[in-house]
C-alpha cells in the first residue's frame, strides 16, 4: 500500500466523503463546527489530544485518554483520518501527530483546512454527524520516533543529526514575549543549535539569534521528534513538522 499523503487537497476529501473508510474529523471549535462543516465531518473537542495540566498542558495525553481518542473516531487499520480545523491548521496536525504516536499512519491533514473549503464554496451543512459507537481498551501501537522528551533534547544538543526547531514568533523566541512558565528558548550552540523557524521560514538564518539564550522548559516537556521543538509552541509546530514531512515523502 502507498504511503498515506501528509496534505490532500479539498478535491481529494469531495471524491472520498462518502466512503466508508475516510472520515473527516474537524477539531475546529464547537460553534464552528455546529454552525457549518463538511457533509460527513464529526467533531473532535481539542482537549482530547493534550494533557491539559500545568505547567506543561500541550503534553502528551495519558493512555486513557488516548484509548478515548481511538475509540471517538473508530480506529481501524485501514480507516482514513482527514483532519481540518479553522485556525491555520495547527489542532488538525496536532491530532494527525498524536495519531502517528499511537501507531495510525493512515491521517492526513486538508491543506488549507476549511478556510480553503470555505474559500471554494465547497458544501457544508449543520446537519449532526454521528458515528456508531466504538468500544476500545487498546490503542493501535506506539512510536516512540515521533516524540522526543527532556532527556532525548539534552542528550542530543550537540548532535549534528538533530535540529531544534523553534516555531513561535520572533518576540517569544528572544523571551520579549512570555507564554509558558519561563520566556526565551533551548540553548544552542550555534552550529547545529536552535533554529527559529521564522527566519527557517524567510529564507535565512542569522547566526546572532541562534545563539542568544534566555531558555527554557519543565522537566516534563515533550515535544515532536526530528526536528523536535519548543514544548510552548505546540500546535505552532505541528503544522511545521507536517509540512517538513511531506516535502520529504512523509520522513
Amino acid at each position: 500500500m502507498e504511503p498515506t499523503p501528509i496534505f490532500v487537497e479539498t478535491e481529494y476529501v469531495l471524491a472520498r466523503l462518502q466512503q466508508k473508510n475516510s472520515v473527516v474529523v474537524d477539531v475546529s471549535n464547537r460553534e464552528h463546527f455546529e454552525r457549518a462543516h463538511i457533509p460527513g465531518a464529526i467533531h473532535l473537542d481539542y482537549a482530547l489530544l493534550i494533557d491539559g495540566r500545568k505547567p506543561a498542558p500541550g503534553q502528551v495525553p495519558d493512555r486513557t485518554q488516548l484509548e478515548r481518542l481511538a475509540g471517538t473516531l473508530g480506529l481501524r487499520p485501514n480507516l482514513h483520518v482527514i483532519s481540518c480545523d479553522d485556525e491555520g491548521g495547527g489542532r488538525a496536525a496536532r491530532l494527525l501527530w498524536t495519531l502517528h504516536l499511537i501507531g495510525h499512519r493512515h491521517a492526513s491533514v486538508i491543506n488549507g483546512g476549511m478556510t480553503a473549503w470555505h474559500g471554494l464554496g465547497l458544501p457544508t451543512t449543520a446537519d449532526p454527524t454521528t458515528l456508531p459507537i466504538t468500544v476500545t481498551t487498546s490503542i493501535p501501537g506506539h512510536d516512540p520516533s515521533v516524540l522526543a522528551d527532556r532527556t532525548y533534547i539534552l542528550t542530543h544538543l550537540d548532535d549534528g543529526d538533530v535540529v531544534l526547531l523553534d516555531a513561535r514568533s520572533p518576540a517569544e523566541f528572544a523571551g520579549d514575549d512570555v507564554r509558558a512558565e519561563r520566556g526565551g528558548h533551548i540553548p544552542g550552540d550555534g552550529a547545529n543549535g536552535l533554529v527559529p523557524a521564522h527566519l527557517v521560514a524567510r529564507g535565512f538564518v542569522a547566526s546572532d539569534e541562534i545563539g542568544h539564550d534566555r531558555t527554557s522548559w519543565t522537566d516534563e516537556s515533550r515535544t515532536p521528534r526530528r526536528p523536535a521543538g519548543h514544548p510552548a509552541e505546540g500546535i505552532r509546530l505541528g503544522v511545521d513538522v507536517d509540512q517538513r514531512r511531506a516535502a520529504t515523502g512523509g520522513q
